[in-house]
């Protein structure tokens, strides 16, 4: 699942005429960097839910076909349903069964996707891609001891470090159980709660993540990777063509 719902508020007015996840980097639209990375990985059953101007994102993206996908979505009412609620909303679509690989639509990373498969152990709900505390967010959100993620590094111990959730996951449905379906609910209080049951599993991505929540962060993505391609750099995932 990608999740595209979100309004970006930081990116106006960039995003009062077009959704966030269609805004373009390195030449081509945010998401399909994301569409890219799972086609090559063989992932090829993709969820994306949407509110604010949805229509263009699914004008844009189709049906998937155009990467070897199969795109089905997950409308959102006006103002959206907040992570959690919105992974609820989309279960009939993911299925309440097996374990899924969650994407925020508004991030860059050359994360292997193809590791979501095998991230889970049996009894764990979630899997969480953490990444060192970027400048502007030195706090972090969790705290990352071996593969155990805690609420803070006081609940995870002494050789436990700070770290930023990438805004990629692994899920069982089960995580969301609780979470009334149509409602909006954060996300955090879910996997803290999983986090005080030692449920929560992660690893530390060293590799290349941009949040990118500002024009910004925006523009200098876009200049770094128009620079890579500019120098004959390849892309970390195979292109599969722009939109």
């Amino acid at each position: 699942m990608i999740l595209a719902a979100g309004r970006g508020e930081r990116m106006r007015p960039l995003t009062d005429r077009i959704p966030k996840p269609l805004l373009e980097v390195g030449g081509k639209p945010l998401i399909a960097w994301h569409l890219e990375r799972l086609a090559a990985a063989g992932l090829c059953e993709v969820v994306i839910n949407h509110a604010h101007l949805g229509a263009q994102i699914e004008a844009a993206l189709g049906d998937g076909a155009h990467w070897g996908l199969s795109i089905r979505y997950s409308p959102e009412p006006e103002g959206a349903l907040e992570t959690a609620g919105g992974i609820a909303n989309a279960l009939p679509l993911l299925g309440h069964d097996e374990p899924f690989l969650v994407i925020n639509g508004d991030i860059w990373c050359d994360w292997d996707v193809s590791r979501a498969g095998n991230a889970l152990a049996p009894g764990d709900l979630a899997h969480l891609v953490l990444v060192p505390n970027p400048p502007h967010h030195p706090l972090g959100d969790f705290a990352l001891s071996g593969r155990e993620v805690a609420a803070d590094v006081t609940a995870a111990g002494r050789d436990a470090q700070s770290c930023t959730f990438a805004g990629i996951g692994v899920y069982r449905p089960q995580l969301f159980a609780g979470v009334v379906r149509g409602q909006a609910a954060k996300l955090a209080p879910q996997l803290r709660a999983a986090m005080a049951a030692r449920r929560v599993c992660g690893e530390l991505h060293g590799g290349r993540w941009v949040d990118v929540g500002t024009p910004q962060r925006l523009a200098e993505l876009d200049q770094e990777l128009r620079s890579l391609s500019h120098h004959g750099v390849p892309s970390p995932a195979p292109a599969r063509g722009d939109i």
